[in-house]
C-alpha cells in the first residue's frame, strides 16, 4: 500500500513508519519539508512537505498532534482530494459531543476512518488488537487492512465514525494505567 503518513516526523509517526517501511511504500510528510528528509533518510522511506507527501497515495494518516489535526486537515483539504484519510488523534480532554476524526471529517471531502488510538508509539509491533471505525466501507478496509500491520494483533471493525469518540477516549484511559501501573498496556478483544 502506497501510504503517507503526516507527522511522521513525531515519536507515533516514527514508530508507525518503521514498522511499515519494510511492506509499505511509505512517505512521511510534515510542515518542514527539509526534517522530512532527514527523518525519512533514517528510517530507509521517502520525506516531504505534507503537501507532497499526500500525492498520488492510497491512504493518507493524520499522526500529527490533537492540536494540529483539524489545522493540518483544512490547510491539506485541496491536496488530499478524496484520498481516504486515517485519523490516529486523540484529544485526552474531551471538547464537545464530537469526536476529533469526525470534526476532522468535516474538514476534508475525503472520506476518514479513526483508529489505532489504544496503540502508543512504545506498543506498535507488539501484540494488541487495533480498533478502527468509519462511514465508508472501502476507506475502512484500507484503514483496518494498514492497522492490521501495525500490530501483532488484530485489526477490528468498530463500526461507524460516530464511535471514534469512545475509541479516542480511550486513549486517556490507557495513558492513565500507563502511568499509574507503569507499563505499556494495550487493548486485546476476547470472544471475537
Amino acid at each position: 500500500m502506497k501510504v503517507a503518513i503526516l507527522g511522521g516526523t513525531g515519536k507515533f509517526g516514527t514508530a508507525l513508519t518503521r514498522r511499515l517501511a519494510s511492506t509499505d511504500d511509505v512517505v512521511i510528510g510534515s510542515r518542514d519539508a527539509e526534517r522530512a528528509r532527514a527523518a525519512a533518510a533514517e528510517l530507509g522511506v521517502r520525506g516531504a512537505s505534507n503537501e507532497d507527501a499526500v500525492d498520488g497515495v492510497e491512504l493518507v494518516v493524520l499522526a500529527v498532534d490533537a492540536s494540529a489535526a483539524l489545522d493540518t486537515a483544512r490547510a491539506l483539504r485541496a491536496a488530499i482530494g478524496t484520498t481516504p484519510v486515517l485519523s490516529v488523534a486523540s484529544e485526552l480532554t474531551v471538547k464537545g459531543e464530537r469526536s476529533l476524526a469526525e470534526r476532522v471529517a468535516d474538514e476534508l471531502d475525503a472520506p476518514v476512518s479513526a483508529g489505532l488510538h489504544t496503540v502508543a508509539a512504545s506498543t506498535i509491533g507488539e501484540e494488541q488488537d487495533a480498533l478502527v471505525c468509519g462511514d465508508d466501507d472501502d476507506a475502512k478496509a484500507l484503514a483496518l487492512e494498514l492497522a492490521g500491520r501495525a500490530v501483532a494483533g488484530r485489526a477490528i471493525d468498530a463500526g461507524k465514525l460516530r464511535n471514534a469518540r469512545a475509541l479516542e477516549g480511550l486513549t486517556g484511559v490507557i495513558v492513565a494505567v500507563n502511568k499509574r501501573y507503569k507499563a505499556h498496556a494495550g487493548i486485546r478483544l476476547t470472544g471475537v
